[in-house]
């Protein structure tokens, strides 16, 4: 990872650019408190597998059954 504050990444913002789309994980930084990371338009985060485990709370029992508004298509 490299971290550049904003001055150094206006000056290089080019050379960033270059070093996001090759894959390196590029940081803007304020008073060299991360900010933002540089990355490609097209790029997805890494999914992390349970990372959502404890926030569903409550699930309806009929979640799954055929809306009234579709009985004429079942």
């Amino acid at each position: 990872m490299s971290q550049f504050n904003i001055a150094q990444a206006k000056s290089r913002f080019s050379e960033l650019v270059d070093k996001a789309l090759l894959g390196e994980e590029v940081v803007i930084a304020r008073d060299n408190k991360p900010l933002l990371k540089l990355i490609p338009v097209g790029a997805s985060a890494r999914r992390q597998p349970g990372s959502a485990k404890g926030e569903v709370l409550y699930v309806a029992a009929d979640f799954d059954a055929p809306l009234s508004d579709f009985a004429d298509y079942t």
